[in-house]
């Protein structure tokens, strides 16, 4: 298999990692997630991880709490998801590092944008965790935002289902499936599958981007290879 890409930013939903058991790390998916990891490091593509934490936080889960503190909470959450990726992937024997958007040295590095490209350089995969730094910022906004910083040539989002539909196709067996989209239509036909904010950035700054099932065999290292399968959004 040939690479299509040489530099790529993979966003990673916190659920997708949690599995079928719904909260928390299973390890059958992380094992899963890290295998194809080593396969695409060692096709010579540079690698950055952007992973959400709804498998630990989501929102105020049903409370009142203040915006800002919940989104804060679900900042850690990543930096949990984000060393336990980190951990997994050191074990294949490929050095990696975790940079965060907030300032907590002595788990990670604080994340510096020419620092992420020296580890590139020096054959590393980057994880990039806590989002922007800033509340009312999904992990999608932040996915779009590193990929744009770091100049990838793709944005490739792993969901639960295999690419963007009119409508829930877990509620809607008839739902229909998008091959490909524009980056106009994520948002004026109001599609869930990525944010206004994070559909927008991509949008200007000219990065295509994947949304594809993780769970699919082989489903990262098929998408680095360019084969058809999700949905592209470009412009």
């Amino acid at each position: 298999m040939v690479p299509k890409y040489k530099r790529i930013l993979l966003k990673l939903s916190g659920e997708a990692l949690a599995g079928d058991q719904k909260f928390g790390l299973n390890p059958d998916v992380i094992s899963m997630v890290v295998d194809q990891l080593v396969k695409v490091h060692q096709m010579g593509v540079e690698i950055a991880l952007v992973i959400g934490g709804g498998n630990f936080w989501r929102g105020r889960q049903g409370t009142n709490m203040d915006r800002t503190t919940a989104d804060q909470m679900g900042m850690l959450a990543t930096v949990m998801n984000s060393l336990a990726m980190m951990d997994a992937i050191e074990k294949k024997g490929i050095p990696t590092r975790v940079q965060t958007a907030l300032n907590m040295v002595s788990v990670a590095e604080p994340y510096v944008l020419r620092k992420a490209l020296r580890h590139f350089e020096k054959g590393r995969i980057v994880i990039l965790a806590c989002g922007t730094g800033n509340p009312y910022c999904s992990t999608d906004t932040a996915a779009a935002q590193r990929a744009c910083e770091i100049d990838a040539d793709v944005l490739l989002m792993a969901k639960n289902v295999d690419g963007i539909y009119d409508s829930d196709p877990l509620q809607n067996p008839s739902a229909k499936k998008y091959e490909t989209l524009t980056f106009g239509e994520i948002v004026n036909k109001g599609l869930k599958a990525m944010d206004v904010t994070a559909a927008t950035m991509c949008m200007e700054n000219n990065i295509p981007v994947l949304a594809f099932a993780l769970g699919e065999k082989d489903s990262i290292l098929r998408a680095v290879c360019g084969e058809k399968l999700g949905t592209m959004i470009s412009n």
